[in-house]
């Protein structure tokens, strides 16, 4: 069900919220948390729609927050809303307020009403996030907040800005989307002989943000120098080498749904690996809801997110 607001306020919004709990039979009780969520119109579709996937693994109510909705911006205040239940919210309910004047500036007095009580709070940008997310006043509400620079117009920058505000309850996207290659190149790891590792090289698609992370994390736990090759043909992070005295571990993608895991000694083994979808990393952030320690010590690590160490 959709209801649309016109010319409205929080109290009436979350009367009208009552009133189809009441009609509907529901309780906010299942909700596990408030998400958060600041866009654009034109992120706003994709936005809900990835948000209320991931609710239908973690409950929770979905506040999406447009920006610049229209050119009546700037000449009235006013907010508009839109309420839906049921099939077209997941597993919750979805408001969506489209503030306009003066009411631009004060965000935070507009969501506060509407949040479910004594439930985590959680903010996402789905493409440009402020510089600060902590201090900004939507962000200064939640306790997790949740970026994805590689989808803003430059992602090196926006990470490098956002690497500078970090604190333990920030995490982008970009790092969310390894969480398969670190549990295959730890598996590895894990499997005699434990020689040392003395290098490794990420290979994967020019400026890809989930490569240079990669690589930061293999220096931070290994303790060696980590290359960098970029391959033009890569739409993500392309392979992993890793050299020891016995010979090279690899682990490739060369498309998108398979890699093929090459050991010294043992004949090489071809595993499915697919992309991870952002539904699927959206719903491992909302399940974490708690500092990622790995992610702040790679991102505060001495690896230089700048530098190229091997050309394409």
């Amino acid at each position: 069900m959709i209801v649309n607001l016109t010319d409205t306020t929080t109290h009436d919004i979350s009367e009208k919220l009552d009133q189809m709990h009441e009609e509907r039979g529901e309780t906010t009780s299942g909700r596990v948390l408030t998400l958060l969520i600041t866009c654009l119109p034109t992120e706003l579709d994709e936005s809900v729609h990835t948000a209320s996937a991931a609710s239908r693994e973690h409950p929770c109510r979905i506040i999406a927050l447009v920006k610049g909705a229209g050119a009546v911006e700037a000449a009235e205040s006013r907010l508009d809303a839109e309420i839906r239940t049921g099939t077209d919210a997941g597993a919750g309910e979805v408001i969506i307020l489209r503030p306009f004047g003066e009411l631009t500036g004060h965000l935070d007095t507009l969501v506060i009403p509407l949040m479910v009580p004594d439930t985590p709070a959680v903010a996402w940008w789905p493409t440009t996030p402020p510089l600060n997310p902590s201090k900004d006043p939507i962000g200064a509400m939640a306790s997790s907040r949740l970026t994805d620079a590689s989808r803003t117009p430059d992602p090196q920058r926006t990470f490098e800005l956002l690497r500078k505000s970090a604190t333990p309850d920030d995490v982008d996207l970009s790092w969310t989307r390894l969480t398969v290659w670190r549990a295959m190149l730890a598996s590895m790891l894990d499997q005699p002989p434990h020689e040392p590792i003395t290098s490794a090289q990420v290979s994967g698609e020019p400026g890809n943000l989930s490569v240079w992370l990669l690589a930061a994390w293999l220096h931070v736990q290994l303790g060696v120098p980590v290359g960098i090759e970029w391959d033009s043909a890569a739409t993500a992070v392309r392979g992993v080498k890793m050299y020891r005295s016995d010979g090279e571990l690899s682990f490739d993608r060369p498309c998108e749904d398979q890699a093929v895991v090459s050991v010294p000694g043992e004949a090489p083994q071809q595993i499915s690996v697919p992309m991870r979808t952002l539904v699927e990393c959206m719903s491992e952030e909302l399940r974490r809801l708690n500092p990622d320690e790995v992610y702040v010590k790679v991102i505060h690590s001495d690896f230089d997110f700048t530098e190229t160490f091997v050309d394409e």
